[in-house]
Order: structure tokens, then sequence, then C-alpha cells
């Protein structure tokens, strides 16, 4: 029986780098791909929350109690909107949240105390904690322009909106979406839905 021959130390070696060779690339074809991979979903993350669901920070206390500065909250990209969503819109660079009151060519009145009344109706609006007049410069009744929306915060002391020729009605191009979830803290985790008013309303 013949004996296998010894290798020579040189062989040894070479064998030995070839396996390096060999899993070095392997390494760096598996992280090109994983890098190409996570390129690729983050790439698809934006696109999906610049074009549908861009996600917002609160910033502020015009929206109390309803929603709280800090809250990290989900947008969707629509259409069309209804009294009572609440919907995220540009004003110059910034980028506010009310709630919308009043739908193009409804006529609005907001006494003294706060009370808002769309085309003679007075609203019921749960989420308002004080009634306000709040900043105004409108005289009344006033009819929303159209395509445009009457729009206002929760916390009507304090926020400026449609009220103020500052801001005004909001046009469709100005909204960024509707706001539909809270992703932060997580106390909040959750829907957020509008309060849709009756029909006869609006």
């Amino acid at each position: 029986m013949r004996k296998r021959a010894k290798l020579q130390p040189e062989v040894i070696e070479l064998k030995a780098e070839l396996k390096r060779e060999q899993y070095k690339h392997r390494y760096i074809s598996v992280l090109k791909s994983t890098v190409y991979t996570l390129v690729v979903v983050a790439a698809f993350a934006i696109l999906v929350a610049t074009l549908w669901m861009p996600v917002l920070q609160i910033y502020g206390s015009s929206m109390t109690p309803t929603l709280h500065e800090g809250q990290i909250v989900l947008s969707l990209k629509s259409k069309e909107f209804q009294p009572g969503d609440l919907i995220a819109f540009y004003i110059g660079n910034k980028v506010l949240v009310k709630r919308v009151i009043a739908k193009p060519a409804d006529m609005v009145s907001i006494s003294d105390d706060g009370v808002v009344r769309v085309n003679s109706t007075d609203l019921d609006e749960p989420y308002v904690s004080n009634r306000a007049l709040g900043e105004c410069d409108l005289e009344f009744p006033y009819q929303v322009p159209e395509a445009r929306y009457f729009v206002m915060g929760d916390h009507r002391e304090t926020s400026i909106d449609s009220r103020s020729n500052a801001v005004g009605c909001i046009s469709d191009e100005q909204i960024v979406g509707r706001i539909v979830f809270c992703l932060w803290p997580l106390a909040d985790f959750g829907p957020l839905s509008g309060v849709q008013y009756q029909n006869d309303v609006h």
C-alpha cells in the first residue's frame, strides 16, 4: 500500500491562503448584498413616508387636549377631507396641525363665547376643553372660499388658525395629509380618529 505523499509547507500555506481568500470573497459578497438590501428598504421607506404616509412631530399646544407637544404622528395622503378630520398643512416653511371645521362654500359663525356654528347648526365639539373666540379678524357669517377648508386648533384660546388672516383658509395644495395614528409615546400608541359631524352641518 502506497503512503500518501507528505505535503510541502509551501503547499499547505498556499491552500490556507486560498481558503482565506475564498472566505473573504464570500464575506464581501454577503456584506454587499446586505447593504444593498438595506439601502433598497430604506429608500422604499423614505418614498412611502414622503409620498403616502408622512411622519410628523407635534410642536406647541394649539391642539391640546387631542394632541400634545412631542408626540409623533402618522399622516395619510388624501384628496378629500371632512369636517372633524385632523390635518397637517404648510404655512410658509412650517407644518401646522389643525382640525377641519368647514368645507368649501360652508357658512361659519363664531360667537363671542366661542360657540362655532356651521350652516346655521351649532357644532358639538367634545374635543374642546374651553371654548373661546381666540385671535379672530373675520366678520361673521363667513363663507369658506371655493377649494379651501376652514380649520381651527382644539385649544381655542391659543391656536392661530383660519380665524386669523395670518393663516386663513387652507387649499388642497397646502395639505400634507390627514392625521390618522399616534406612533409615540407608546402610552398614546394607536389610531387618531376625527370627529364626523352630523350630515346637516355640511
